[in-house]
């Protein structure tokens, strides 16, 4: 995507990607401070067109989407706030939430993170003096505290001119001072989408935010970006589950990847790789919408999020990490599976309809990718899957079997006197990881999508463990054969490879976790 600089729906840019280094000479430019900066006060750039310029209408509008917010009542710290940052008429009722859930807390400190969508550079801009205005009045930076984060961390410096009409930080000021009164800031911009820049933040903030607890931090993003109603709501719904898991890798990797949609994807996970350091090991989601539910138009929408990182300890154990343990499929989920997916295959073979289904396992219920295979005879019948799950993945499965049945291009669909002939096979998979070389994959182990270009193939896992391949004939033949591009691609550092895990079984035999 490019940037939308001026449409209050969003504003989004993705850089292509992780660059170092490049932007040298935009930095140089950038350090000259612009002429909204009147001395060390930053005036609003964005009053009176992503919200209002008016005091008295500005602080009504605060009130009314506070007042309007109903969000769960949450039991423990307070670590970050996740919050989106469009136009106050679109956004702002979503916003509401999270700055609700946190009012009544003693909250000094704000640590804003936010990134630049107008002015590319390299590394990331920590606003360290002075102060900012709204209608509303100044809000003053914690320039101790500011300073310290920049100290922790070699890829921080003061670029003033990057907050100059950005809306990821100046959309979130309205809400801070109505809900934290009298509390300070300290405004972070993110340049290049590096992961690496997140890791470094994340140790920044670790090392200046222990042992305090009058801070907050504020991760400023909107989600999916002008997809349609109901494909908007999908994608944030594989975004939202990410979130719930504090799975900050696989948000970088999926959004990078485009499978997933966060422009603030270095603030969400700069501030979720920080909370795991320092000890918040929970997240809720207390609002979700998009544009066409707060504004009407349907067509082209944009989706927003708040939601709130926390501690919580139940038994010694973090939720996140006993999510983790509940992602293995017990028998009667497995078995569950398979007959969403064998009824799914009858139905649709004999009838051509759909069979719908009803299901009240939360797990499998959970957005996750998942491939079916028919064998017939020994022989592969048909494969399709879906690497990353749009919908429950009782659903995911329920249509990937239709699909292995009736449309692998390898394939004649299948007749009606098949349907005793064939077994299936489900493969439950794991979110994607990017690997930056061969080196980091297991085979066996792993599945593996390469992707050079628009030429992309995938293998799952068990496909190493049936052929006996080792890497190397493993990754050959995923990018020779599967792929479609150079045999050795895999060994080329501009080759993007991604691997995954699947859980494994089906009708004739139970697999184990691959």
């Amino acid at each position: 995507m490019g940037v939308v600089g001026s449409n209050p729906i969003c504003s989004t840019i993705y850089y292509g990607g992780i660059v170092k280094n490049v932007f040298l000479a935009s930095v140089i430019i950038l350090t000259t401070v612009s002429a909204a900066f009147g001395g060390d006060v930053k005036e609003a750039s964005l009053a009176g067109s992503w919200y209002p310029s008016s005091k008295t209408e500005l602080e009504s509008m605060m009130q009314g989407y506070l007042d309007a917010a109903n969000p769960p009542k949450i039991d423990g710290r307070l670590f970050a706030i996740i919050s989106p940052h469009a136009g106050l008429r679109f956004s702002g009722p979503i916003a509401a939430y999270g700055f609700k859930a946190a009012m009544g807390r003693d909250i000094k400190t704000v640590i804003l993170i936010g990134f630049s969508h107008r002015k590319p550079f390299d590394g990331i801009s920590v606003y360290n003096k002075g102060s900012f205005r709204t209608p509303i009045g100044e809000i003053s930076v914690d320039a101790s505290l500011a300073d310290a984060i920049m100290a922790g961390s070699p890829r921080t410096s003061f670029i003033p001119s990057v907050f100059d009409e950005e809306n990821s930080i100046e959309l979130q000021l309205p809400f801070i001072q109505t809900a934290f009164k009298g509390a300070m800031i300290v405004p972070i911009a993110f340049g290049t989408q590096d992961y690496e820049d997140a890791v470094s933040l994340s140790a920044a903030l670790e090392r200046a935010l222990k042992g305090r607890k009058d801070y907050i931090i504020v991760a400023s993003t909107d989600m999916s970006h002008y997809h349609s109603y109901d494909a908007a709501n999908s994608m944030d719904r594989i975004t939202i589950s990410l979130v719930e898991g504090m799975k900050a890798r696989d948000i970088y990797d999926e959004c990078m990847m485009r499978t997933s949609e966060l422009c603030g994807v270095m603030p969400v996970v700069s501030t979720l790789l920080a909370a795991g350091k320092l000890g918040f090991n929970d997240t809720k989601i207390l609002k979700y919408a998009n544009s066409g539910d707060t504004y009407g138009d349907k067509d082209r929408v944009v989706g927003y999020m708040s939601a709130v990182v926390y501690s919580s300890t139940v038994s010694g154990k973090s939720r996140a990490s006993e999510k983790g343990d509940e992602r293995m499929l017990n028998d009667a989920q497995r078995k569950r599976l398979l007959t969403i997916a064998r009824e799914s295959i009858t139905s649709f073979v004999m009838d051509g309809k759909r069979k719908k289904f009803t299901e009240d396992d939360p797990l499998l219920s959970e957005p996750m990718g998942a491939f079916v295979t028919l064998h017939e005879r020994g022989e592969l019948r048909g494969c399709i899957g879906n690497m990353v799950g749009r919908g429950p993945l009782y659903q995911t499965v329920a249509d990937m079997a239709i699909e292995a049945a009736t449309d692998d291009p390898r394939f004649q669909a299948l007749s009606p006197k098949e349907l005793s002939m064939i077994d299936l096979e489900i493969s439950v998979l794991s979110p994607l990881k990017r690997v930056s070389s061969a080196d980091e994959i297991k085979i066996p182990g792993h599945g593996v999508i390469v992707r050079k270009g628009f030429a992309s193939g995938v293998y799952l896992p068990q496909v190493a463990t049936e052929t006996g391949w080792n890497k190397e004939q493993f990754l050959t033949s995923l990018c020779g054969q599967k792929a479609g591009i150079s045999s050795d691609a895999w060994k080329d550092p501009a080759t993007e490879l991604y691997v995954f895990t699947a859980e494994v079984f089906g009708e004739k035999e139970k697999k184990d976790e691959r």
